[in-house]
């Protein structure tokens, strides 16, 4: 029976709370304890201080049977790892001439004279067990503390990935039972986040195991089902169980799963009833025409795409969304395609208006009808391209799951 173990990630370094760097670190080491079965519950980032990084160690330890620390191992005075660790496991920090030799031979076989700064990676908290490190200089260890353990790992990701993969993972499967977490993302479409919720019900977004996550990303929806299980057969089938229920409840909003986009899906139900598109673009020139040519056979069903810089270009007298309506169904009948998107933005709206002036128009027309939206937000708006494009894209795929047997 596997374990329920707990584990808290720690970055150190100064230059991430300043932006200077992102942390990717934290984001795989995360990825692989959930691969191997063991919950991450909290993720922190610290800077080169002593006092905060042993702050840091004691909180992760009172919550958390494994800490992983990455960052913090270097030479230099701002390389506070270690002391944080013995702090907070109030240990020593003890010299091992040993240790310096290795790290000599090192230096040694990269034809670079060693620094005496060196001599700080050969000190480690009391106890602690070696992680010997062959892709770098900076020894790595373990500290156990009242059954807890808190492993630290260096800042530089190639090292930091090639220790976790096989050292760390190796020695966590030995010392616990470990099961699998295994996760599946299903995506929805034309729908928001606080309806999907509503459909979906309080039953699965309560349960423990598997749990149910959302996640909204510029008009699509995430869906996250996560299972723990002794095995990877046992999870796969607790989250079949799962996925069952939720494609009953809101499958009509279900294009895809993990890597699956919108586009690829309108794409794929086009060519399933053999039907083209037509894309006409007012105002954002290639939002969505853009995203269509680069999914696998989107030109295949490309018939035709009209592209302007303004809404001016076309008429002055319209507003955007009897422009958006009315251009869709006109791409259709002058290109002979069975499917037209028109998306009408305004390029002088910058921001959302609180007023009725509309900035941004979307319509889909297929068989004779019309879906349509609009938007407080123009062309130069941040989410202009990602919203506009995927509530487009969306729409069409939404019409044509609705009327297309």
């Amino acid at each position: 029976m596997a374990q329920n173990i707990t584990a808290e990630i720690i970055s150190v370094g100064t230059e991430i709370l300043l932006g200077e760097i992102t942390d990717t670190n934290s984001v795989h080491i995360a990825r692989t304890m959930r691969d191997i079965g063991i919950n991450v519950f909290f993720m922190t980032s610290v800077g080169d201080n002593e006092g905060r990084i042993t702050d840091s160690i004691r909180t992760a330890l009172s919550r958390a049977q494994v800490v992983i620390t990455t960052g913090g191992l270097g030479p230099t005075v701002d390389d506070m790892t270690r002391q944080g660790v013995a702090a907070a496991t109030d240990r020593a920090l003890l010299f091992h001439q040993d240790l310096l030799d290795k790290i000599a031979e090192r230096f040694t076989g990269f034809r670079v004279a060693m620094t005496d700064n060196n001599r700080r990676q050969a000190y480690l908290p009391e106890d602690a067990l070696l992680i010997e490190n062959p892709v770098g200089t900076a020894p790595c260890f373990l500290v156990e503390q009242h059954g807890h353990i808190v492993i630290s790992l260096p800042g530089v990701p190639r090292e930091m990935k090639f220790l976790l993969a096989e050292r760390v993972v190796p020695l966590l499967r030995e010392r616990y039972q470990l099961g699998i977490i295994k996760a599946l993302n299903l995506h929805a479409a034309g729908i928001g986040e606080s309806a999907l919720d509503d459909l979906i019900g309080v039953d699965l977004l309560e349960s423990s195991n598997p749990t149910v996550g959302l996640a909204a990303h510029s008009g699509v929806v995430d869906m996250r089902i996560t299972a723990k299980a002794d095995d990877e057969a046992l999870a796969d089938q607790m989250i079949a169980e799962v996925e069952a229920k939720l494609r009953e409840r809101v499958g009509t909003y279900i294009f895809g799963t993990d890597g699956e986009t919108i586009e690829l899906a309108l794409v794929r139900r086009l060519q399933a009833h053999m039907l083209n598109l037509a894309i006409s673009e007012i105002g954002l020139v290639d939002a969505v025409s853009a995203r269509v040519k680069a999914a696998p056979d989107g030109l295949v069903i490309l018939r035709h795409v009209e592209q302007f810089n303004s809404p001016a270009e076309i008429s002055a007298d319209l507003d955007l969304g009897d422009m958006a309506v009315k251009t869709a169904e006109r791409i259709c009948q002058e290109s002979g395609a069975d499917v037209g998107i028109a998306v009408v933005s305004n390029p002088e709206q910058q921001n959302d208006h609180a007023d009725s002036e509309v900035g941004t128009a979307v319509a889909v027309y297929f068989d004779g009808q019309v879906s349509s939206r609009v938007y407080g937000f123009g062309a130069r708006a941040a989410e202009a391209r990602s919203w506009t494009s995927t509530w487009a894209l969306s729409r069409a795929w939404r019409m044509l799951e609705a009327t297309v047997l």
